[in-house]
């Protein structure tokens, strides 16, 4: 408004000069034969003619000139606008505003200067463009609010302009004063009666001070989350059916010293209303008692306008299902006068049904575009569907190569049945290679290398191979996983392996053992969520032993397989050697919305090895396993893992060899228990393991905010288990020497208790425990802290 004054003003004295001008030389009008602008600076003059509405050969007169003032100025390039007669010539004197040279900021904490120079620059306050003290001094304005509405009422914005007159430029300095935040001193709540004062300010975010306010700092005021809160009751109420609730007025003070805030609420509650009827009206586009299904509340209820919404998302859902994507459910209470009784009409406006033109995929550098799209459920050509996409971007999820999966859907231009779908991915480490070279004075030099690739060559292939060799132990092993060796996904897994290991030095059993081993399996989907798997594992096996090697050992040994003594010169030693041809079967169900770090879904897998006639030694084993997520409190959720394992001997073999016992303990097992150590010890007091194992591992999970909460998990534990033998398998006790039972009894279980934190780095799953056993038996090794590095692929 002042620069609109003051340009009219100065346009007045100016055609007032001009009049007076022209008056001496006897003429108000003249023919413009030429023009000239003097004063510029930066501004070519071709702008000064583009603007001005005067063209040579133009007869001017004073009302011309306001009109032309009126438009130079309008530019706001210009301070100072004159415009003078030199003969036939207009010539237009004009001073340029100056322009700003720097621009800084100081002082701001709350406020990213970022932020603050973006929002700038878009009212025209930016190095290089033209200064304006009115534009400055809006800006000011702007930037007290801005802080104002984080409680901040005690700020100072202090701005400084230095001008270059040489250069006809300015320095512009904005400095700020933040301050403290008020604090929130008092909130009253009035005209409530049937809910208190403390049921209400519960569900607030804003508070008075409290013993957490140091960290949580909900006692600073803040406008934003005021306007929550009152959301918020609202809700309250409305979702106990008082629908006639209104919030009347809200008065918000501040004490004279600017740093307390007292908060006042007036409320009327209304009474509470019941459902007396639910419709649905408009186009259901699918059979309305499918919709009708999907109503979570009935006439007699209480009114909930949660339920409600929840009602209308349901159906919203439940249409996308059939590709109307942009379907709109809209549930409209209606009060009826003069009762406490509210009918419910769900508005139904399906809209068209879209179709899916094109599926693609971003962010891919090293990974096929067939491997990504064999996981689509949604397909293109088809309507679109919500549950289909959905379903897509979890297997993509699921991919171990991938780390992130984003989906976008847009619309196509000039149809409006017509919908692109982008899914955004982000390509992580596909696999780890590592290995090293050792010397120790029991092992000797000792060699190791290591390689998984879960996207071989980009073709979602996985391939390991591991590599050991030292005195006392050698292992060779390679691994080949096609997961669609047809269309249909069927997987196809080759293995192969050796093991040469002398364990007369192993503290946990004393025997050596060579073992070969080829194995393959296909696994077949059955459905979107399980599978089948059915397979053949040969080995064959030579177990060493020697008289000093404990008895449940040597007895195996002597009892089964092609069992021989061989005389050294160091004693006698005991070797048996066998062939085992396992039938493979398995059962999997798999719902879970990734593979690390699931927050939903289950795994239930049910596998059976069994030898098959013609094997050395016979024998099955069979393994269930039960992995579920449930929703808790807030954001956490609850895991729980059971196992259960039985394996028993067939036909002439005495117990099942020794490398198929269980052994427990350990992160896998009941954390705080030594890894391996629970369960029957053998002669010299060692692990020697059982035939049943029992495990329970529950879990309270708090999902870590931000981006930190996508690698790391923090939760609480409580483990359960043991391991219990229930064949012919003797155990005795060193001291009495009488026979031990370990034949299962819930009185044996072993318990813990503790806290985890779970890692995904890029070299692996880090899982990290420190447990507190409960019921440790005298003999129990514990260990409280524990880890492990797992496979991340």
């Amino acid at each position: 408004m002042k620069q609109l004054l003051r340009t009219g003003l100065l346009a007045c004295l100016l055609v007032l000069g001009w009049t007076g001008g022209a008056a001496a030389q006897d003429s108000e009008a003249f023919t413009v034969r030429d023009m000239r602008v003097e004063g510029l600076q930066r501004i070519a003059e071709g702008t000064v003619f583009n603007y001005l509405p005067i063209s040579i050969g133009d007869r001017i007169d004073s009302a011309r000139v306001q009109e032309a003032i009126r438009a130079v100025f309008g530019t706001g390039l210009f301070s100072d606008v004159e415009f003078r007669r030199d003969g036939d010539t207009l010539v237009i004197a004009v001073r340029e505003r100056p322009s700003i040279r720097r621009l800084t900021i100081s002082g701001n904490k709350d406020i990213k200067t970022e932020d603050l120079e973006e929002s700038l620059q878009g009212v025209g306050l930016a190095r290089g463009r033209t200064f304006d003290r009115p534009v400055l001094d809006e800006v000011e304005r702007f930037m007290t609010d801005q802080y104002y509405s984080r409680g901040k009422y005690g700020v100072i914005i202090d701005t400084q302009v230095v001008e270059n007159e040489a250069e006809n430029t300015v320095d512009i300095s904005i400095n700020i004063q933040e301050g403290e935040r008020a604090r929130i001193r008092q909130v009253a709540i009035v005209g409530n009666e049937v809910f208190s004062d403390d049921e209400l300010l519960d569900e607030f975010q804003l508070r008075t001070r409290n013993w957490l306010s140091w960290y949580r700092q909900d006692d600073r005021y803040a406008r934003e989350s005021l306007v929550g809160d009152l959301e918020t009751l609202q809700s309250f109420y409305m979702d106990r059916g008082y629908a006639n609730f209104e919030v009347d007025s809200t008065q918000v003070q501040i004490s004279p010293d600017r740093q307390d805030i007292f908060i006042t609420i007036n409320v009327t509650e209304g009474e509470p209303h019941r459902i007396s009827e639910v419709r649905i009206a408009g186009k259901t586009a699918v059979p309305e008692e499918q919709l009708r299904a999907l109503i979570l509340t009935k006439p007699g209820d209480t009114f909930s306008r949660r339920q409600l919404t929840q009602t209308a998302e349901l159906m919203t859902f439940r249409l996308g299902e059939d590709g109307f994507a942009f379907a709109r459910v809209d549930p409209v209470p209606t009060v009826t006068p003069g009762t406490n009784e509210v009918s419910v009409t769900f508005y139904i406006e399906p809209g068209k049904r879209a179709y899916v033109r094109r599926i693609s995929f971003a962010g891919t550098s090293s990974t096929n575009d067939e491997v990504l799209r064999r996981e689509m459920r949604q397909l293109e050509g088809a309507y679109l569907s919500n549950r289909a996409l959905e379903r897509s971007e979890q297997r993509l999820r699921r991919l171990p190569y991938l780390e992130d999966v984003q989906r976008e859907t847009y619309p196509v231009a000039g149809s409006d049945d017509l919908v692109d779908v982008e899914f955004a991915v982000k390509e992580g480490l596909p696999g780890s290679f590592g290995g090293g070279i050792g010397y120790s004075g029991l092992q000797g030099v000792i060699f190791n290398a290591n390689f998984v690739h879960t996207n071989f060559l980009g073709t979602g292939n996985r391939i390991e191979a591991d590599l050991n060799t030292g005195r006392f132990s050698t292992v060779y092993s390679f691994l080949h996983t096609d997961p669609y060796v047809t269309p249909d996904g069927v997987s196809r897994t080759v293995s192969a392996s050796y093991r040469d290991i002398t364990q007369f030095v192993s503290g946990a059993s004393e025997f050596g053992t060579k073992t070969a081993s080829l194995g393959l399996e296909y696994g077949y989907p059955i459905s979107e969520y399980t599978r089948l798997r059915f397979g053949m594992q040969l080995y064959d096996s030579r177990l060493l032993t020697n008289a000093s090697s404990p008895f449940q050992s040597l007895r195996w040994v002597q009892l089964n397989g092609d069992s021989r003594e061989r005389d050294v010169s160091g004693g006698t030693l005991f070797e048996t050697q066998f062939q085992s041809y396992e039938l493979v079967l398995g059962w999997i169900y798999d719902t879970r919305n990734r593979v690390f770090f699931a927050d939903r879904g289950a795994r239930h897998r049910i596998s059976l090895n069994y030898t098959v006639p013609g094997s050395s030694v016979e024998y099955y084993t069979v393994r269930l396993d039960a992995l579920q997520y449930f929703p808790f409190i807030g954001p956490t959720f609850l895991e729980w893992n059971g196992e259960v394992a039985y394996a028993e001997a067939l036909g002439d073999t005495t117990e099942i060899p020794p490398f198929r016992r269980y052994f427990g303990g350990g992160p896998g097992s009941v954390r705080g228990f030594r890894e391996g150590w629970l369960g029957p010890r053998d002669t010299n007091q060692n692990p020697f393991g059982g035939n049943l194992e029992v495990s329970s591992q529950v879990e309270m999970v708090f999902p870590l905010p931000g981006e930190v909460g996508n690698t790391t998990r923090l939760s609480l534990f409580f483990d359960a288990g043991n391991i219990f033998s229930t064949d012919t398998t003797p155990f005795f006790d060193r001291v009495t020497g009488e026979p031990i039972d370990n034949t299962f009894d819930f009185s044996n279980m072993r318990y813990s208790t503790g806290v985890s934190v779970q890692w995904l780095a890029p070299l692996g799953l880090f899982r990290f425990s420190y447990a507190f056993p409960i019921n440790d038996e005298p003999g129990d090794r514990t260990e409280s802290f524990q880890f492990t590095v797992g496979s991340a692929f």
